[in-house]
């Protein structure tokens, strides 16, 4: 019995983990493998569907961004003295905190 040709190769499925920054197990490429085949021949099928005369959308619910002017409210900002009248450690007029490090 002849085995199915792949159009995505398991080397593709490497290459996409890697770009992803994603650990996989070598025992889960051939799933993904033919994950991104599927999800690659809907995209095709998609492509076939006759969008003509359908108008562009970005999305569909019909809401719209509602814009305010970026000004500064002086009846809701602190001093700075304020702001750091709790902090458990301050120097010199900035918050202190025990550094933060990701390896």
């Amino acid at each position: 019995m002849a085995q199915a040709q792949h159009l995505i190769t398991v080397d593709d499925v490497k290459h996409v983990a890697k770009l992803a920054n994603l650990p996989i197990s070598d025992e889960l490429f051939p799933k993904y493998q033919k994950d991104l085949e599927s999800i690659l021949e809907f995209v095709k099928t998609v492509q076939t569907v006759n969008t003509e005369g359908v108008k562009e959308t970005t999305q569909v619910t019909g809401l719209e961004n509602v814009w305010r002017e970026d000004v500064v409210e002086g009846s809701r900002t602190f001093t700075q003295q304020q702001a750091l009248a709790n902090a458990p450690n301050q120097h010199n007029g900035f918050f202190m905190v025990k550094a933060i490090l990701a390896k």
